[in-house]
């Protein structure tokens, strides 16, 4: 259990390693890479991302990643671009969001570019983020939460272990206004 302030003295790892990716800590640069990604990716990701309900300037995408990297360093979101280890290739992004330092409690968010979609790439780099989280972050408790209509990443959660703990009615607006219902899925560590 830490509080933010001892959570900032945290040597927390920029990369963690899985089978076939490479999680980089976001940082200033990354822009470029993250927008032609999700560019392409703009019909899948706008279903289900409120940030992605429109599409982002090269410009706001770099904003976004120098945010990213502000807040790592603050410890208030650890965000990574998931990379090929194999040849480098931008294959998406998540990463630990929703920290609770208290407890420690974590939400897991991803996604994956279109191109590289239904490879198993969301749920290894899930499984990556996991390990970081209760291993190296001493989690007692990890989440992952998705509308109820997104089987894709209803099955990433569940292919990494997490349990439904229950359906919230109502407790988004998807990106067409409409109220939508969430999963929230969980994994517990003693």
């Amino acid at each position: 259990m830490a509080t933010l302030g001892e959570a900032i003295l945290l040597d927390i790892p920029e990369v963690q390693e899985t089978e076939r990716l490479r999680l980089v800590a976001t940082r200033a640069g990354f822009g470029p890479m993250v927008n032609a990604a999700a560019v392409e990716s703009h019909a899948e990701l706008t279903t289900w991302m409120p940030w992605a309900k429109s599409a982002q300037t090269p410009e706001e995408t770099e904003r976004h990643c120098r945010e990213m990297q502000a807040k790592w360093h603050v410890r208030e979101v650890l965000d990574f671009c998931f990379l090929s280890r194999q040849d480098g290739a931008f294959l998406g992004k998540g990463g630990l969001h929703t920290i609770d330092w208290r407890i420690p409690k974590f939400e897991i968010g991803y996604w994956i570019r279109t191109s590289h979609a239904r490879r198993g790439f969301a749920t290894e780099a899930a499984l990556g983020l996991v390990d970081l989280a209760a291993r190296g972050l001493g989690a007692r408790r990890i989440e992952i939460r998705c509308d109820t209509r997104n089987a894709a990443s209803r099955r990433v959660a569940e292919k990494s272990g997490f349990v439904l703990e229950g359906i919230s009615r109502s407790a988004r607006r998807d990106n067409d206004d409409r109220l939508a219902d969430s999963c929230v899925y969980a994994r517990i560590f003693q």
